[in-house]
């Protein structure tokens, strides 16, 4: 499962990949998120640094994002509004999240315009 991958490269403090983010997120803990288990990630706080904003992303919202990853080559902005919009509606910062645990786990590649194109592993 793709979820414990994730798990087994990342620990608190670890900073997600982000294209263009403007400071660092962070994973936190592991917690929960729309009912079920989910990775805790903090974002920065512009107008208090002190007290950054706390994000999450569930085990399934990440396992139907690898589902697409791994089907069809690519994992867009586009996909993840339609199929995850629960998970969008919390910030759209979910969607690069995601896209970056799937960088840092050698699967993904940001390659612009909200798209993560699968790593030619061969």
């Amino acid at each position: 499962m793709v979820f414990d991958e994730i798990l087994r490269i990342t620990s608190k403090g670890t900073v997600v990949p982000k294209p263009r983010a403007r400071g660092e997120y962070i994973i936190k803990r592991l917690g929960k998120r729309r009912g079920e288990r989910a990775l805790i990630y903090t974002i920065p706080s512009h107008k208090n640094p002190q007290k950054p904003y706390e994000k999450g992303v569930t085990v399934s919202e990440i396992q139907q994002a690898y589902a697409q990853l791994s089907a069809s080559g690519t994992f867009t902005r586009q996909w993840f509004e339609k199929n995850l919009s629960e998970c969008n509606a919390e910030g759209g910062c979910n969607f690069t999240t995601i896209g970056g645990l799937f960088v840092l786990l050698g699967e993904a590649a940001y390659e612009g315009a909200g798209t993560y194109r699968q790593v030619d592993c061969a």
